[in-house]
């Protein structure tokens, strides 16, 4: 199964998203939103720019 987006609202009333894994595993959290329209556009801005995106490991070079 793949990835499903929900839309919630949290504890304070805001518009959030999260992005489950075909386990139900949590991976991925958006931003708190004064709407559930502009949720839904966050959600449409990660599906547009994560298939190409890349990795940025910001742990090279720590020890």
């Amino acid at each position: 199964m793949a990835g499903t987006f929900e839309l919630y609202k949290d504890k304070a009333g805001q518009h959030r998203f999260r992005l489950k894994a075909g386990n139900g595993e949590i991976i991925a959290v958006g931003e708190a939103y004064n709407s559930k329209a502009a949720a839904e556009k966050g959600i449409q801005s990660v599906k547009a720019a994560a298939p190409d995106a890349p990795v940025k490991d910001l742990e090279i070079g720590k020890s």
